[in-house]
């Protein structure tokens, strides 16, 4: 058995990468929302905290009501009961990538994980 997967470019406008690659502690998905258009729900999660990265284009989440407008380049974490929508721009596309793990959840990290 592979100590790894790998895959290739992904397109659409949601690709979850849980089954595509395996994964068994966080979930990811990369999406792109046309300009003018917005994920058709608000949500929350449970336990689940979401770190998005802005690959390209420009919008806004909205959280709780509160507007944060996004660029390329932006990170945004969002705590589990925050309830969430996302826009694309009137003008560009919005895609980016989410990434999703259990809140509190990270043990160790960067060096103090590692095996040297």
């Amino acid at each position: 058995m592979s100590n790894y997967t790998k895959i290739g470019k992904v397109e659409g406008a949601r690709t979850e990468l849980h089954d595509r690659l395996g994964l068994t502690g966080a979930e990811i998905s990369v999406n792109t929302l046309d300009a003018g258009t917005s994920v058709p729900f608000v949500h929350a999660h449970k336990a689940n905290e979401e770190i998005y990265f802005v690959l390209s284009g420009s919008g806004k989440a909205v959280v709780d009501g509160e507007e944060i407008y996004l660029k390329e380049g932006d990170w945004l974490r969002i705590a589990p009961a925050g309830k969430r929508q996302f826009f694309a721009s009137a003008d560009s596309a919005l895609s980016y990538i989410c990434i999703q793990v259990k809140a509190g959840s990270l043990g160790a990290y960067t060096i103090d994980d590692a095996l040297v």
